[in-house]
Order: structure tokens, then sequence, then C-alpha cells
């Protein structure tokens, strides 16, 4: 990982967390200074917690521990009433913090053991892969997202379809919907879009992206050809390139992959790229990651280029999804 990254990323993080402490301590002394009787619950909470950890030091005595206790939850219901009366939320003494999991700190400790937070890691593949592609996603999200661009008209003939454009993309949508809401389901499918450019692909790609990373999910967007170019980058140590570049394909919850067909494909090229599809269709360590492909090629030329291996796995563990209709790029300009 880019440690210059990582470590402005750090002090913008430090930066958030003494923010929420300082409008904590403002929001505190005012709620304090109009109900003392709260800085008064606080304080004896905070010595009943230095008695308790003596007696769990110095002490066996369940007797002693079981009276801490009591004197505990009946301060602490007593606050909760006090700020129910004053209808604030249970939590208006804690400080705002951004990320829940890791309270702004960018890291999380379990059992002596310190992980990266996937909010960090996300605003990391941001600036080092995601770029401008899916950075965008106050714009480019399921609110902006209108049915009406595409036109309620069928044509059979021109779209070898039973239903109109409209309609298609409504079904997709619901697709994507149902992708989100089951994104930890094994059984739930991957997805592949496959149409002409213009038809909504990238931005529903990037809506789902938005819905993932709200639900504290890691999303890494990268093109076919910028993906595998890092891959042989890395295979043959070119660019100086790091093997984290190349485990944060297998490892981020949510892969989009872009514009597949547009990359100068060779054998390395198409032996790594049934690898990532291959292994992340695998449940590593119990974690179902998903993968997005999408693709201005047809069935059809997805088989005839990449071949059986390949076309198996996106047939089989892919729900297929066929945009068709006018370039809406193009559409009210």
């Amino acid at each position: 990982m880019n440690s210059a990254i990582l470590s402005e990323l750090l002090k913008t993080y430090e930066q958030k967390r003494l923010t929420a402490e300082k409008d904590l301590e403002i929001r505190k002394n005012k709620l304090y200074m109009d109900n003392p009787r709260l800085q008064e619950i606080d304080d004896e909470l905070s010595k009943l917690g230095i008695s308790t950890a003596k007696a769990l030091i110095m002490s066996n005595s369940k007797e002693l521990l079981n009276e801490l206790n009591i004197k505990v939850n009946i301060l602490k219901n007593e606050k909760l009433n006090i700020l129910k009366n004053l209808n604030l939320p249970i939590d208006y003494l804690t400080p705002n913090y951004h990320c829940k999991l890791c309270n702004d700190t960018g890291y999380i400790q379990d059992e002596y053991k310190s992980t990266m937070c996937n909010c960090l890691k996300q605003k990391f593949y941001n600036i080092e892969y995601n770029k401008s592609n899916i950075a965008n996603l106050e714009i480019q999200n399921f609110d902006n997202f209108s049915l009406d661009k595409y036109s309620d008209k069928i044509d059979k003939e021109k779209y070898c379809s039973e239903i109109s454009p409209r309609e298609n993309i409504n079904l997709i949508k619901n697709i994507c919907l149902n992708f989100i809401e089951n994104f930890d389901d094994p059984k739930e499918k991957n997805l592949l879009f496959t149409g002409n450019t213009g038809l909504g692909k990238t931005f529903l790609s990037s809506c789902i992206a938005k819905e993932i990373i709200q639900r504290d999910k890691t999303v890494l967007y990268q093109t076919a050809p910028i993906m595998l170019d890092t891959i042989i980058d890395y295979k043959f140590n070119k660019n100086n390139s790091s093997d984290e570049t190349y485990k944060n394909l297998f490892d981020v919850d949510l892969l989009i992959i872009d514009d597949l067909g547009t990359e100068a494909l060779n054998n390395v090229k198409f032996t790594e790229l049934f690898n990532i599809i291959n292994t992340r269709l695998l449940n590593q360590n119990d974690r179902c990651l998903k993968t997005i492909i999408s693709t201005n090629l047809s069935l059809p030329i997805l088989n005839k280029t990449y071949g059986e291996r390949i076309i198996s796995r996106l047939i089989g563990d892919y729900n297929i999804c066929r945009f068709f209709g006018e370039d809406i790029r193009f559409l009210n300009r």
C-alpha cells in the first residue's frame, strides 16, 4: 500500500476524530450546564468504573461486583430517562464518528489484533484505483436513475425483444436491487452487463457501488485493460508493482470489471482473467465475494473471444443483463 497516500488519509482521519470529540465536549458542557444531574451521574459512573476495575484485580468477591453492577445500571437507567425526557437520542453523549466500526481511527481492534477498517480501505481504493470512474457517487446513484430516458416502444426487429427498452431496464434495475439486498448470500449470482455503449451499464455499476459501500463493504473498480496490465506487471515484476494491488483483486468485497473485450488479449491475460473470475467464485475464508462484469460484446462474441472455460462461468454463475435501446447520453442535448 502506498505509504504516502495512507499517511495523508490517516491525517484526515485524525482530524475527523478530533472534530467529533470536540463537538461532543461542546454538546456535553451545554447539557451539563442545563442539567447538572447528568454531570453528577457521569462522575459517579467514572468512579464506579474505577472501583469495579480495582475489585476485579484485588478481590474475587462476586457479591461486591454484583453490588457495583447494580449501582452502575441504576445510574445508567436514570441517565437514559433524563435524555428521553429531553427528547435526545441515547447516543447524544457519545462522539458522532463518521465510521462507527473504527471510530474514525481507520483500524479495528479485535483481541489484540489490529485490522484496517473497510472505510479506510475504500478511501485508498478510490484514490489509488477507482479514480473518477466511481468517485462521483453523489450523482451516479439510484436517486438519479431515471427510467424515462428509455423508450417505452417495443421494437422486436430492432432489439430482438418482446419488451420495450424501458421495461427491460426496469427489470435490470430490480435485479440490481436484489443483488444488493442479498449480497452476502452465496446463492446470489454475480452480474454480467452486456450491451452497446451509452445504455447505462457503468451508471448502474456506480449505483450498486454506492449502496455496497454504504453497507461497510469495499468496492474496487477496474477496466479490463488496466486490470490485466496491472496483473502482468506484477507477474513479471514490471514498473515496481506491489503484490498489494494484485491481492486486492481477490480480496475486495465487490470487484467491478468494466469494458471487458477492449483489452489486447493474449494467453497470459486469458489465464489471469479466468483465475480472477474463478477464484472469486469460491467462498474464500467463509467470505462471499461478488463481481460485476460490464462489456459491449454480445454473448456469442464473448464465447468466441474467451472460450468455453470463461463463458461457462459467466452463464452459470452470473445473472446476464442485456441492455438495449438508444444511447441515452445524447438525449435532451
